[in-house]
């Protein structure tokens, strides 16, 4: 083994202990990246001036300019009470359904995740305006707190993903064609968990039982005239439609969605400049941190350069002559075991720099791999020990945190169901890039 090589796998390993230790992501990328440079450049100018470069990339690079304006988008519908009146119209909507109120909720995870692509964002405005509801009308804890849990992290797939857009930025890859695989692979997700919660209700109809009577058709259009739905797809269609038709840059995109969206806060008379300055604060908040979080996972994927570790790793599959499929499945496992423990997006940062060129060397797609690594790194989120997800769905909610993970057990296997499906036809992920860009 050579020194380079033992030096980035003592940094990638002290970057775990710092991270299992309390230490912020962050600062744990930046030092292990520093910390790796200075032994590999042998100096400490050079291993600062590697720091330097990438928070200078990382902060002025064109790709990253698109998150803010998704950001703001989202916080806005979120602050004007939008995903509210949402949530209202697809409840009149399922409400005769068998479990229609927890579909709704997958629904509106959906819908709303592609206004703000956050699932701390879509999981708070659930636990608030879908839990009492199903609450009320005598659902399971499990049931509810479950589909609460796992439907939001369908926002981490559908556009705006700010992991999708993450991994385009440190895989230098398209971002149009992730957001394009992001959607055909989030509305597979999305049936899969309708069908998971079917399913949990017919082998216990107690999940669910109460339900109301038809809404009339009347009142259907009525739902759907004053619950934004309509102006709500007008503005996702302007916005993505237009960035897919080349109409837009992604950050151009962002903007004209920000504008649409504060047209139609404006037409059902929501608007307030006090939400809109909330909203803005909270987009500097959130665009400084995952700025941050950039410039450090450079500085780290820089370190791995040096050391040579994507090279050695490519170097030991190549050597053991096994087939690709297995090579994904152990990535799986890793990518899972990582999503129980670290936040997703540093797993993106951290790791794409690392396993990008195997997957290439592989003959995969790397705007497959983007859909699929965000796909198990959704998993972790609702997995113990710290299912991110299932810890914010209790704090909201106020349920016990054992039922939210027992809740989650059934939406696990749509996950699992979903990821072998992607194996098996990567073409769920990759028709819509492939026919329109």
């Amino acid at each position: 083994m050579s020194t380079s090589l033992l030096v980035g796998i003592i940094a990638l390993a002290g970057f775990l202990v710092l991270v299992f230790a309390g230490v912020p992501v962050t600062v744990s990328m930046a030092i292990s990246g520093v910390g790796g440079c200075l032994f590999l450049l042998r100096t400490p100018t050079a291993a600062f001036d590697t720091l330097k470069a990438s928070v200078f990339s990382g902060f002025t690079s064109y790709t990253t300019s698109v998150a803010p304006m998704f950001i703001l988008m989202g916080l806005l519908a979120m602050e004007t009470g939008i995903g509210d009146d949402l949530y209202d119209c697809f409840q009149t909507l399922t409400r005769h359904q068998n479990a229609g109120l927890a579909k709704s909720t997958a629904i509106v995870c959906a819908i709303f995740g592609a206004i703000c692509g956050s699932s701390a964002a879509t999981c708070s405005l659930m636990c608030s305006v879908a839990h009492p509801q199903m609450k009320r009308y005598n659902y399971s804890v499990e049931l509810a707190t479950g589909t609460i849990a796992s439907c939001c992290c369908l926002s981490v797939l559908i556009p705006p993903s700010l992991h999708l857009i993450t991994y385009g930025i440190a895989a230098e890859a398209s971002v149009g064609k992730l957001l394009m695989a992001g959607i055909t692979t989030g509305i597979f997700l999305m049936i899969l968990f309708l069908i998971t919660i079917e399913i949990m209700c017919r082998i216990n109809p107690n999940n669910a039982p109460g339900r109301e009577t038809k809404a009339t058709a009347k009142e259907r259009w009525k739902a759907i005239r004053h619950g934004g739905f309509i102006e709500v797809i007008l503005v996702f269609v302007l916005s993505f439609g237009g960035m897919f038709a080349g109409w837009f840059t992604p950050t151009e995109a962002g903007c004209v969605g920000f504008v649409g969206m504060m047209i139609v806060a404006i037409i059902f008379k929501r608007f307030k400049w006090k939400a809109l300055f909330k909203a803005m604060k909270d987009t500097l908040t959130m665009s400084g941190m995952i700025y941050c979080m950039i410039a450090a996972a450079k500085c780290m994927g820089n370190m791995f350069t040096y050391s040579r570790i994507p090279n050695a790793i490519s170097e030991l599959i190549t050597n053991l002559d096994i087939h690709r499929v297995w090579v994904i499945v152990i990535l799986t496992l890793i990518y899972f075991v990582l999503g129980c423990m670290i936040d997703g997006i540093a797993i993106i940062l951290i790791t794409t720099p690392i396993f990008l060129p195997v997957i290439k060397a592989l003959g995969y797609s790397d705007i497959w791999f983007g859909a699929y690594m965000v796909v198990i790194v959704g998993l972790g989120a609702v997995t113990p020990p710290v299912g991110t997800a299932c810890y914010l769905t209790a704090g909201c909610t106020g349920e016990s945190l054992t039922r939210v993970f027992k809740g989650c057990a059934p939406f696990f296997v749509a996950y699992v169901v979903c990821a072998i499906c992607l194996g098996i036809f990567p073409q769920i992920a990759t028709v819509l890039p492939d026919l329109l860009m």
